[in-house]
């Protein structure tokens, strides 16, 4: 068994939605970013490559390539998934935090966790979300921005087994 980190950041911007793990929130404001700024997803994406050893998500899809402009991070993480597949691995729990000062996230967890898991392929027990804020301290108690936390455990696969 091995076990991954991630952490992303994105600030906040006008005129982009707001999704986070997969899920399109109702705010004023959604994240900048080349992609859709998922930054729960793009966190669970460098846990899970950073487990197998495969370096992060801007060495997989770099943000230079047009063919990433505005993809879904869900389909990134369905991909990073693949390649852990083929580093002889596979995901078998993930754990996120999410900080944020607003919007309120609780209402949207249990979707977020589903999409997670789906793009992942695990049950959606395996995978964890929470939220918290900051009480006001630093760029996301100013609310400027979101940041994400998360821990991916992954395991080898046992040999003949398909990806």
């Amino acid at each position: 068994m091995r076990v991954g980190m991630g952490y992303d950041v994105h600030r906040f911007a006008e005129g982009r939605p707001l999704v986070l793990g997969g899920v399109e929130i109702s705010h004023h404001r959604g994240l900048l970013g080349h992609s859709d700024a998922d930054v729960l997803v793009h966190a669970v994406c460098d846990a899970l490559l950073g487990a197998a050893a495969l370096g992060d998500i801007g060495r997989h899809f770099p943000d230079s390539e047009e063919r990433y402009r505005g993809i879904s991070s869900l389909l990134l993480l369905e991909e990073c998934t693949r390649l852990v597949g083929r580093a002889g691995y596979r995901p078998v729990n993930a754990d996120a935090v999410v900080l944020a000062e607003r919007p309120k996230l609780a209402p949207h967890i249990p979707r977020m966790c589903e999409r997670i898991a789906h793009a992942m392929g695990l049950e959606p027990e395996a995978v964890n979300v929470k939220a918290t804020t900051t009480e006001g301290l630093g760029f996301v108690g100013r609310r400027e921005g979101i940041a994400a936390y998360a821990v991916v455990l992954i395991e080898k696969r046992e040999e003949g087994a398909v990806s």
